[in-house]
């Protein structure tokens, strides 16, 4: 396999190169909107730095390469450092240049130096940090029909850093390091919170609903204690029958004594006088 690609990278050198540079580059802008956690990829953006990469960035590093090689041969370290010096004073700004310019052009922004003239300059520093140690392994060990896709590999990462300069950066190494290890916050958690509120409520009447169930049975024990405390009606309407009994009958036997007395009184009466006469 490994025979086989470097036999087609010999055979099709320009074609190899600028083809595996330019899908590189073009898979940073997918890794940077993988970990910027969009809802949809933004295919467009996508698009057009790949047509930045295929265009310019990898036709031009094919044949960059290829002039500093004749104008500086070898691989010693007085050459490895000219070439060095050469590829970040001219290269690199051209490169950083043609990005932000090119990807606001083919957006059709109506200013298309407006990202250009703020994170250049920032860009350029961080880019001091990243491609001169890059650079100088690819000058000093890998050969020169696989510079360009030694150059691809690390333009993989270092696309995936201008994609997030160019959108939210500022072209710093620290904002870059602070969006990579800072924790995402979801745009879809605020919707999903205020969602979840209603149901609480619609739960709400359910435990409602089942409260009055526990107020119903409590009556059926206030019912059933209270009677042996509280006479019924029929109690009640009994209780003044007996006294009515009781009165009747005490008055009955008081009249039947007031007959007796009566009935004493009035022969006593009617001998009294007959004894009055005989005694005259």
């Amino acid at each position: 396999m490994r025979k086989a690609f470097i036999k087609h990278v010999k055979g099709f050198p320009w074609l190899t190169n600028v083809t595996l540079y330019g899908c590189l580059f073009a898979g940073g802008d997918f890794v940077h909107q993988l970990f910027s956690r969009n809802e949809e990829m933004d295919w467009r953006h996508t698009r057009n730095v790949a047509v930045v990469a295929f265009s310019f960035h990898g036709n031009f590093n094919f044949f960059w390469m290829r002039f500093l090689e004749r104008r500086f041969p070898g691989n010693s370290v007085r050459m490895v450092v000219r070439k060095l010096f050469l590829d970040q004073t001219t290269a690199a700004p051209l490169a950083t240049s043609v990005f932000y310019t090119g990807v606001s052009f083919l957006e059709g922004k109506d200013d298309i130096f407006q990202d250009w003239r703020e994170k250049f300059l920032n860009t350029y520093k961080t880019g001091l940090m990243f491609w001169p140690f890059m650079q100088f392994l690819n000058f000093s060990m890998v050969p020169l029909y696989m510079r360009t896709t030694f150059t691809g590999c690390c333009a993989f990462v270092w696309a995936t850093f201008l994609c997030f300069s160019r959108q939210s950066g500022d072209g710093t190494a620290n904002a870059a390091l602070a969006w990579m290890f800072t924790p995402k916050q979801d745009t879809t958690t605020e919707p999903e919170a205020e969602k979840p509120g209603p149901k609480v409520d619609q739960t709400g009447p359910k435990v409602d609903q089942t409260g009055p169930k526990v107020d119903q049975t409590g009556p059926k024990l206030d019912t059933e204690g209270p009677k042996p405390e509280n006479p019924s009606p029929k109690e009640e309407t009994q209780t003044p029958t007996i006294k009515q009994d009781d009165q009747a009958r005490t008055n009955e036997v008081e009249a039947s004594l007031n007959k007796g007395a009566q009935a004493d009184t009035t022969p006593s009466q009617e001998k009294g006088p007959q004894t009055s006469t005989d005694s005259k």
